[in-house]
């Protein structure tokens, strides 16, 4: 058999009837999603019937609206509404089993995040554990091959070892000014010759 898919506009005035149209023409139910927008959400409801997904598009449904329930028709779509509803505030009138907002029990208010704050400070130990390491093996290189700088002035390795420590925004910011620094030098140089 192959396998066919469509995409087709749908209004949300004409969700639940679409749904019971397509229960008594034997179309079996599959999925309702929902797509994030900017201020509001796609709507997509998906049938199947003889290797056809036909995807039927509410577009642009504001947050906080309120659109029929079709789990009166197909019961499965209970827990999509539900979902839909805690997670994106789309709300769903008539859901046959209604978590009232609660499917979900979010400890945060928002749930969808890739890096948890106890990983974030991980990340942040092991990147402050490397450039100390760094910066003393610097200092170890400087050492072992006698950069002797004049009285007062750090070797260039011992000064990448102190950056190698420091956030880097703030030692980008130094080695751009240390950079400036010696333009400005070089060409003050070039004029006394």
């Amino acid at each position: 058999m192959n396998f066919r898919d469509a995409f087709t506009p749908l209004s949300a005035q004409d969700v639940h009837a679409e749904a019971q149209r397509r229960l008594a023409d034997g179309w079996r139910y599959v999925q309702l999603l929902a797509v994030n927008k900017e201020g509001a959400v796609d709507l997509v409801y998906s049938y199947m019937k003889d290797g056809l997904l036909d995807n039927l598009v509410v577009p642009n449904v504001p947050l906080g609206a309120r659109i029929a329930s079709i789990s009166d028709v197909y019961l499965e779509a209970f827990v999509c509404e539900n979902e839909i509803n805690d997670l994106f505030g789309v709300a769903f009138d008539g859901i046959v089993i209604d978590f009232m907002g609660n499917f979900y029990r979010l400890s945060t208010e928002k749930p969808m995040t890739i890096v948890s704050p106890a990983q974030l400070a991980e990340r942040e130990k092991q990147r402050k554990i490397a450039a100390a390491k760094a910066a003393k093996d610097a200092q170890k290189a400087a050492a072992a091959a006698g950069a002797a700088a004049p009285a007062g002035q750090s070797s260039d390795a011992e000064l990448e070892a102190k950056l190698a420590g420091m956030d880097p925004e703030k030692a980008a910011k130094v080695r751009a000014a240390m950079e400036a620094k010696r333009a400005k030098q070089a060409s003050s140089d070039g004029k006394g010759n």
